[in-house]
């Protein structure tokens, strides 16, 4: 196996504060600290933004707002707490403990923020809340058009509007228990982040139907109460009836209904909701059940009738849409679309009547997303990887030239704001040696000025050293890993390795950030382990083919990725091949089992929560992409399911399960604990009662412990 060590991220932690006695980073990690002292978590700004379309900025120190400028980014008091409690009191309404959350600005001298059932309006110069908007207490699914202090809602099923100094309305007529109005439909899948979306100058609501009338209930018990009450959660299962979305136009004026035609069958995915910017048209993905042939379908918004379809994309493995179209403001007839038909997320430039323009971003590496335009200079900002595989980097592109300029060149994972213009942007980064440093600079890149620099606020703890780095697999493909050694590192001795591990679709693992790995992975290491993790084929940001490959058999590839950085373990003197061990939770559960299980004797111990322990227990949208239906790939689907590998069990396994987990039901790891009975195989097990997909809170405490007591040799 080749070893290769990248340079630039082969970065010790543990080399950044040597000019602090060593005898003072003695300190260690205590789990109940992580939720109760701040002095654990690097130094920020908070609610750092840009004042509407000034070249003002603003942040909040000490619950008072600050205001700096691009020509003098030293701060001054711009808005007290005090202004905002007297205009709270005068308007009838509690006073707040902390500057409150700003939402939108609409103007340099106004912005939006949300308190006690309201949105509210602050006038800066006027010192005053002059509007009020009521949001009932249940509202969920908020959706809100500032413009026009107009705001889209759902209480239980149903999708109600209201504006400023008005009643708030029904946007349905109907009334059915298992019919959604303005819900997020496809379980999250697909990019749908939503269930609602405003026309572009709010004469219309897009909205989704879902009737969930035709899916099976699934049963999730609540014991908290004196006599355990039925909690039914729709749970369309791979190979079962789907649900059925319809998009509906709500019109304001008329208080009327429209249903775009989008035809059948019934059980297709509708993805990419999008308006004209003239809010004539709705462009929707209509994605088949197959999940492998994409439509992008324009329709007459206002009588809902089928127009055209621009573009289609198709592909054996399947078509996975993410994003919008993107329509460019000053050329309203263009718009972008973000694709991985060339085996790499890239950008094409359209026109309206569905000509490709151009493409224009390509290269072996992937667009994560879209930040963006500058409509003034025809400039769209995004994120990706292009420079540095385990970072994540803004880069701006001149959708005319094509040219891109690369905004970060510090490595490691960046969030940048930029200014109205494109001119200024707010540079917050981490990586390796760097908790948090903030910057402000300019459209070529150039630093300004040192808004927040950086400072070691873990300075008086024992920090372990991390080292990223690749290995090859079987096929040549680089696989990115992260080392966390122990504490006191001595390479003459022998240590025990933790592998923590999710390998699914869309995760990165392995990342250039400050603690890269989370605090747990530190505080295992602070314990004298190796902390080890990989990211397999099947994961993100490397391409279609590295991502996709896993179709039809998941498992394979991945744990024999997986193995690959075993190997690697195993071939320094320094680890203790006699105590290998394994954790992850949901995808990371079955990888965990899967490695455990298929691989006999190497490890022993593995813990997982939430695993998948069958695919044919899984949804339909996700299990159906990566898998096909139980009925089109029976061989896929029983090689992959854990209960056929009970028998090989050797060592030690402790599963976890949430027991009104929505997302991966408590069958999955009850049909494990029955077919290890009955194989007469020992297993601990341990049941959260009132969690779903993953320990949350003070609890997670608890769930460490149990992790860490349990790895103890």
């Amino acid at each position: 196996m080749i070893i290769k060590v990248m340079k630039k991220l082969s970065i010790s932690i543990l080399m950044i504060s040597w000019c602090v006695c060593l005898h003072a980073q003695t300190k260690t990690f205590v789990l109940e600290e992580l939720f109760t002292s701040r002095k654990l978590y690097a130094d920020n700004l908070q609610q750092l933004q840009w004042v509407s379309t000034s070249n003002d900025f603003v942040y909040v120190v000490d619950s008072t707002l600050m205001k700096a400028n691009v020509a003098n980014t030293n701060p001054r008091v711009f808005v007290p707490l005090a202004d905002i409690n007297k205009a709270l009191l005068a308007v009838n309404l509690n006073t707040v403990k902390n500057f409150p959350a700003i939402q939108h600005w609409s103007s340099v001298n106004g912005f939006y923020f949300r308190s006690q059932n309201f949105l509210l309006h602050y006038r800066i110069d006027l010192k005053q809340i002059d509007k009020q908007i009521p949001i009932v207490k249940e509202a969920e699914n908020l959706q809100i058009d500032y413009d026009r202090q107009q705001i889209a809602y759902t209480v239980e099923n149903d999708l109600f509007v209201i504006k400023a100094d008005r009643q708030a309305v029904r946007v349905n007529k109907e009334t059915a228990s298992d019919i959604r109005f303005g819900h997020i439909v496809h379980r999250n899948e697909f990019g749908v982040e939503q269930g609602s979306f405003w026309s572009p100058k709010g004469n219309y609501l897009a909205f989704y139907r879902m009737d969930e009338s035709m899916v099976t209930d699934y049963p999730l018990v609540n014991t908290s109460t004196r006599i355990a009450t039925l909690k039914n959660e729709k749970y369309p299962m791979a190979g079962e009836t789907s649900h059925q979305v319809s998009l509906g136009v709500y019109n304001m004026n008329t208080k009327t209904i429209v249903y775009m035609q989008t035809g059948e069958p019934a059980d297709q995915y509708l993805t990419s909701i999008t308006w004209s910017l003239d809010e004539k048209y709705i462009f929707i993905g209509i994605l088949n059940r197959e999940q492998n042939h994409l439509k992008m379908n324009q329709y007459n918004a206002v009588t809902g009738e089928y127009v055209k379809t621009l573009f289609e994309e198709k592909n054996e493995r399947y078509v996975e849409p993410m994003y919008p179209l993107y329509f460019l403001a000053n050329q309203p007839n263009h718009f972008v679309w973000v694709s991985r038909r060339d085996g790499w997320n890239h950008l094409y430039l359209y026109d309206i009547s569905g000509k490709l323009i151009r493409q224009l971003t390509k290269g072996n590496w992937e667009v994560k997303s879209i930040a963006g335009f500058n409509e003034k200079s025809s400039c769209l900002f995004f994120y990706s990887n292009k420079d540095e595989i385990v970072g994540n980097h803004f880069y701006q592109l001149d959708i005319k030239s094509g040219s891109i300029r690369h905004i970060t060149q510090e490595l490691g994972m960046h969030r940048v704001r930029f200014s109205n213009d494109g001119l200024w942007f707010l540079d917050t980064y981490n990586n390796l040696t760097t908790a948090n440093e903030i910057k402000l600079k300019n459209n070529k890149g150039k630093e300004k000025a040192v808004l927040l620099p950086n400072r070691n606020h873990l300075s008086d703890y024992a920090l372990p050293e991390t080292k990223l780095m690749t290995i090859k697999n079987k096929n040549g493909d680089d696989l990115y890993c992260r080392l966390i050694y122990p504490i006191n590192f001595d390479s003459l001795k022998k240590y025990p390795v933790f592998i923590y591990v999710y390998g699914g679709p869309h995760s990165q693992m392995v990342t250039n950030g400050w603690l890269s790995g989370g605090w747990f992975l530190h505080y295992m290491a602070q314990k004298g382990y190796i902390v080890f993790t990989l990211d397999n084929r099947g994961t993100n940001y490397r391409g279609f083919e590295f991502e996709s490959c896993i179709h039809r058999h998941l498992g394979d590839f991945e744990v024999e990725d997986q193995m690959c950085g075993v190997d690697y373990l195993k071939s320094l003197k320094y680890v203790d091949t006699e105590r290998l061990s394994i954790d992850g939770w949901s995808y990371g559960g079955f990888m965990t089992l899967s490695m455990f299980l298929r691989n006999p004797g190497v490890f022993n111990r593995a813990s997982c929560g939430g695993p998948v322990i069958d695919w044919k227990y899984y949804e339909v949208m996700y299990g159906e992409r990566y898998m096909d239906k139980p009925q089109d790939n029976k061989e896929g689907y029983e090689k992959s399911s854990l209960l056929n590998y009970v028998d090989s069990i050797e060592g030690k396994i402790l599963i976890f399960h949430g027991a009104m987990d929505p997302t991966v039901v408590w069958q999955n790891s009850l049909q494990f604990i029955e077919k290890s009975i009955k194989a007469k195989k020992q297993v601990d097990y341990f049941v959260y009662p009132s969690h779903g997909h993953n320990v949350g809170g003070i609890d997670r405490v608890h769930l460490w412990k149990k992790i860490e007591d349990f790895h103890t040799y």
